[in-house]
């Protein structure tokens, strides 16, 4: 059967497909409903019970791999490494289990984590699962307003947190923006679980506890596993909002659980006992679902990485990460890439290290543009595989299926539409258009497990955001097309599309065109508003290191790119201002912030998300940006 097969009999019979995928989990009570029907809602596997963390660790154990290395945490930071086998990883998840089941958290409770990239994170996570209580992820060193909002929401009854973080060239001191937070939020946790660091450890107050003294051998019972049913929630995750209550998504246990455990070895090729690296944050969705859910129930190890991708110390960390752990895949941002090549452009560091073990390179979070795809093959000499999905769907929509098919790559698409998902490209009536034409991108319902079941305590919100636009269709917010063999082509979001003289263009093609010069290490392009043509495109590029032209030099390479696009794209395009940057400003996942760039340029209220990496970025672009087009 090919994988075009496979996908049929998914969407024709999910029940027969998606059944027999969760025989792949240990349930307390198996399913005899694999999906029920309550459009325009959808429960997978309702009468299902089970607990996702026996899934992650306690089976494992039981099944012979409890001295096989489960987590390990690297951190370049720190200059430490630590490794946890499923026994140990298991031991420390039953303790905490019971530190927080000895706080008064119980089935449903929720429980914030507002920590830095330490085993304690994974380990909180599991926690929470392992007694049926809820976690609310937050990243670690987000502002206490952010935090305010997502307490507020979610009502915690204990925070976990950290005296502090640590970044490349400094420390971020978390516990006075958890007191504040608190302060602001109409909402007060019971108690907050403090992870002192040596770095800078924190003054505890009255409702602060030590971690490491309610860790200590028998200070509290260990806690079992709680029965939970498949649509009790694991865990809500909050998207970056910029004004207003925040969106907190859903996650499911049983759904979750059999998707995740079919995606990490058959659209990830990674198999039990294999290591396997994902370079992102357990405040991302990527976090939860790749470093910490996917790889453990799968019983793989799974490295959690404290540093980033250039500067800790140099643009050959990840190389290192691969070489070292013996890592068989890896998965990170496009960005993130764009960062080593800007660095590294030469990838001459490569030489330093033995990166034999390494199988696939995956990247998502940012459209793939083809010329980092084209560096990253050329560099590395393995797949480059490009996927997208959202924080809302949990696992991949689209992604070539090297687990189970390896099919042709097509750079700038991020593969055929994936198990379970009837992506469909409509245009502004509702009509799905023909193949090659762009349009939004929308997913025909039912979703498959692992997606969102609804918003946190907002039925109505989730229909509003994501339903009604389209009956029968969820929104992606992103616009692209599909081609004839069925690839999906990701060209931004639907709000990022410009109009230029009726025209309607997407950012990702001139950003294409922009991103294959050779001195060019990353490019974003916005409309920017026009009298006489609606909106013309400004692009902002930022080049690779050692390339520093003077002022004549400079003038010719904006003209290059000019006649590169027009030559691309069109004349149509009318991309006339090309401005040289030294970064771009991005969310911590390593989205370009297109809209709020586009918003400054117009002289509009500049609507800046809580996510943002790097404020001053766009503080320091602020000057080019005025005064639109």
């Amino acid at each position: 059967m090919t994988y075009q097969d496979l996908v049929a009999n998914s969407l024709s019979d999910p029940e027969t497909f998606w059944g027999e995928a969760a025989k792949d989990l240990t349930w307390i009570h198996q399913p005899k409903t694999v999906l029920a029907d309550r459009a325009p809602f959808y429960d997978w596997f309702p009468d299902g019970v089970l607990n996702v963390c026996y899934n992650a660790l306690d089976r494992h154990v039981i099944d012979g791999r409890a001295d096989q290395t489960a987590l390990i945490y690297d951190s370049p930071v720190t200059g430490s490494q630590r490794r946890y086998t499923y026994a140990e990883l298991l031991d420390q998840v039953a303790r905490f289990a019971g530190v927080l089941r000895h706080l008064g958290v119980e089935k449903g409770d929720r429980v914030v984590i507002y920590l830095p990239m330490i085993p304690e994170a994974v380990i909180s996570m599991l926690a929470c699962a392992r007694i049926g209580a809820v976690h609310s992820v937050v990243f670690g060193g987000f502002a206490p307003a952010e935090l305010a909002v997502r307490i507020e929401d979610a009502e915690p009854k204990v925070v976990v947190s950290a005296s502090c973080g640590i970044e490349p060239t400094r420390v971020v001191e978390y516990k006075p923006m958890l007191d504040e937070a608190i302060r602001r939020s109409s909402h007060k946790p019971e108690h907050t679980v403090i992870v002192q660091r040596e770095q800078s450890p924190a003054d505890l107050g009255e409702r602060d506890l030590d971690w490491k003294l309610l860790m200590k051998p028998d200070a509290v019972a260990t806690a079992e596993c709680v029965a939970v049913q498949s649509t009790d929630p694991l865990y809500v995750l909050y998207t970056s909002g910029t004004t207003g209550r925040p969106k907190g998504i859903v996650r499911d246990s049983g759904g979750y659980a059999v998707a995740l455990r079919w995606s990490m070895t058959n659209l990830y090729g990674v198999q039990p006992g294999e290591t396997w690296f994902c370079g992102s944050d357990v405040g991302w969705v990527v976090g939860h679902s790749y470093i910490v859910y996917a790889p453990l129930l799968t019983g793989a190890t799974t490295v959690l990485y404290e540093g980033k991708p250039v500067g800790t110390p140099d643009a050959g960390a990840y190389w290192r990460l691969i070489q070292e752990h013996g890592a068989v895949a890896a998965f990170s941002a496009p960005t993130a890439i764009r960062a080593i090549k800007k660095m590294d452009p030469d990838a001459a560091l490569l030489a330093d290290y033995d990166l034999s073990s390494l199988r696939t390179l995956f990247l998502a979070g940012e459209r793939l543009d083809p010329d980092t795809w084209q560096w990253a093959t050329d560099a590395l000499g393995v797949p480059v595989i490009d996927n997208w999905w959202q924080t809302e769907t949990g696992w991949p929509i689209t992604i070539n299926p090297v687990g189970i098919e390896a099919l042709p790559i097509k750079p700038g698409s991020s593969g055929p539409a994936t198990v379970g998902y009837d992506v469909q490209v409509l245009d502004p009536s509702g009509v799905p258009v023909e193949a090659g034409v762009e349009g939004a991108i929308c997913l025909k319902q039912p979703l498959p497990p692992g997606t969102l079941p609804t918003l946190w305590r907002d039925d109505q919100r989730y229909v509003d955001s994501y339903l009604s636009a389209f009956p029968g269709y969820y929104l992606s917010g992103d616009g692209g097309y599909v081609d004839d063999d069925g690839y999906v082509f990701i060209m931004g979001r639907t709000d990022d599309v410009l109009n230029v003289a009726g025209h309607r263009l997407s950012t990702g093609s001139i950003e294409e065109a922009l991103a294959g010069h050779p001195s060019v290490a990353e490019c974003a392009v916005i409309g920017v508003r026009d009298a006489l043509k609606g909106q013309v495109p400004r692009a902002l590029v930022v080049l690779k290191a050692g390339v520093e032209p003077d002022e004549q030099a400079g003038e010719e390479l904006r003209r290059d790119l000019v006649q590169r696009v027009r030559a691309e794209v069109g004349a149509v395009a009318a991309l006339n201002r090309v401005d040289i940057v030294e970064a771009l400003p991005k969310t911590r996942s390593g989205k370009i912030l297109r809209k709020t760039m586009r918003q400054i340029a117009d002289g509009d209220e500049a609507l800046v998300p809580s996510t943002i990496e790097d404020v001053s970025v766009l503080d320091g672009l602020r000057g080019v940006l005025e005064g639109g087009a």
